[in-house]
């Protein structure tokens, strides 16, 4: 159990602008054609690194078809407010959602040069439990995770 709040976590837009800036990054890497799996890739932005600016860890998924799309964290800084009661909650996963296959991925990015995958949530799952598909972008609350959805469990508009 984490004892104190997570430092990545920022009580105030001003707070975040004055913390040290990021020196990784994670950005998507998409098979445009579905032919090859897509990924994730963590990223070196660190100035005075010597791997600056290159791919240095990179996770595929074993899945084709999917298209990641806006993907999002697990917690956010509202998880903050004292009325949550989640103040020790960390920002460890990233959702990422396959827009085509209707799959979600959990990664754990703890450590983020060991990026794993900590779990899958199959489309067929989804549509029998929401009636939805096409998850397309994760929203993070103070107390919950918001995914919007393009279509039903049929793929027709709307969604939710």
């Amino acid at each position: 159990m984490n004892l104190r709040p997570d430092p990545t976590f920022y009580a105030t837009p001003k707070l975040a602008m004055e913390a040290a800036v990021e020196k990784l990054a994670f950005t998507l890497m998409l098979s445009p054609d579905g032919s090859k799996p897509d990924g994730l890739a963590v990223v070196d932005v660190d100035p005075d690194s010597d791997t600056y600016s290159q791919i240095v860890h990179e996770l595929y998924v074993p899945n084709l078809g999917d298209e990641f799309h806006h993907f999002g964290w697990n917690a956010c800084s509202s998880a903050l407010s004292p009325l949550t009661g989640h103040a020790f909650l960390e920002r460890r996963y990233l959702i990422i959602p396959g827009i085509r296959s209707s799959r979600i991925y959990i990664i754990d990015v703890k450590e983020p040069l060991k990026a794993k995958i900590h779990k899958v949530i199959e489309g067929s799952e989804i549509k029998s439990k929401t009636n939805l598909s096409g998850p397309h972008t994760v929203h993070c609350l103070g107390s919950e995770i918001i995914i919007s959805f393009l279509g039903n469990a049929r793929g027709e508009a709307p969604g939710g």
